[in-house]
């Protein structure tokens, strides 16, 4: 069994570490959140430690390595993005390896420090690249694999999510903190095409503000048109009212459903890191410098064919 500490335990993500670390038989020892608002524990963890200062939860988590018994060996980071930097590095100076939210940092120079910081510490960095694991995504990346044909799939995603007035007053709404749309809740999904498409060649982006964003990738094996957006204004008709959210890929025309299946995906990520297959540094660069790229390009005009059938409703607007 291994000893684990959670910090941002009041966070949206948060209960899924929570029950990871429970479903494969570990211990959330210790938690940490500014806010309180963590009951959420009680029915996970009810022994845990929890505290709303860092410094108190860190002089806890050092005197706790005192024993080895106690001694923490992993620290789940889920705090808003902008702070995941320094909380792994400080984390990996505990003594512990860590695992991380996405998107893991900003910027391909974070990631150079933190592998510094991991040399520095012998400790690892392992970032929750969840749909990886997702069994849509494998058959698709073993199909794409086994094709003979040199043409470029043609694939088309959208994703979104639509949030209310209060996304655009926390942190999340503040590009400083979350590193714009693309990259809060595009990043994952950047990933997946990178895992699934090969190194990406071309990086386009049409348009992009506050709360949506399109674009165009290019990848070894795949054409790619993405649409990403927190405005409910954009859900198909079909959905409007009914739902939330709308998440689609089509390949070459044909839907791919990974509608299902995310909940658990945390855990099987905990399983795979726990057992030494985890994604690590390396991993997450790929999805981090398509971010990194999109967050400093201005929009151009899209080609004909490279345009994601949204964005002329964009441009109209």
């Amino acid at each position: 069994m291994k000893n684990f500490a959670l910090i941002g335990a009041a966070g949206y993500i948060a209960p899924r570490h929570m029950k990871a670390i429970n479903e494969t038989r570990n211990k959330l020892s210790v938690a940490y959140d500014i806010n309180d608002s963590v009951g959420i524990i009680d029915s996970i963890s009810p022994d845990s430690d929890f505290f709303t200062n860092f410094e108190q939860f860190y002089e806890h988590a050092w005197k706790l390595n005192r024993d080895e018994n106690s001694k923490l060996d992993y620290v789940s980071i889920c705090t808003p993005n902008h702070m995941h930097a320094s909380q792994i590095a400080a984390a990996l100076r505990l003594g512990c390896d860590v695992i991380c939210e996405k998107p893991l940092v900003p910027t391909s120079a974070d990631l150079d420090e933190l592998a510094l910081v991991e040399r520095e510490t012998g400790k690892r960095v392992f970032n929750i690249l969840q749909l990886r694991h997702h069994q849509a995504i494998l058959d698709l990346k073993e199909k794409v694999a086994r094709a003979t044909s040199e043409r470029k799939h043609e694939v088309e995603l959208t994703y979104i999510t639509s949030r209310g007035k209060w996304y655009m007053e926390s942190w999340k709404g503040d590009p400083r903190k979350s590193f714009g749309v693309a990259t809060n809740i595009g990043v994952h999904f950047f990933d997946m095409l990178h895992f699934i498409f090969g190194k990406l060649h071309r990086n386009v982006l049409h348009f992009a503000n506050d709360m949506k964003a399109s674009g165009y990738l290019e990848y070894e094996r795949a054409r790619v048109r993405w649409f990403l957006s927190i405005d409910a204004r954009d859900l198909p008709e079909s959905v409007s009212g009914k739902q939330s959210t709308f998440r689609t890929i089509t390949c070459d025309g044909e839907e791919l459903e990974f509608s299902g299946g995310f909940t658990d995906l945390h855990t099987v990520s905990y399983e795979e890191i726990l057992a030494g297959r985890g994604y690590g540094i390396e991993d997450a660069r790929h999805c981090v410098e398509t971010v990194e790229s999109i967050r400093v390009q201005k929009p151009q005009v899209a080609a004909p064919n490279e345009a994601h059938p949204h964005l002329q409703n964009l441009l109209v607007d």
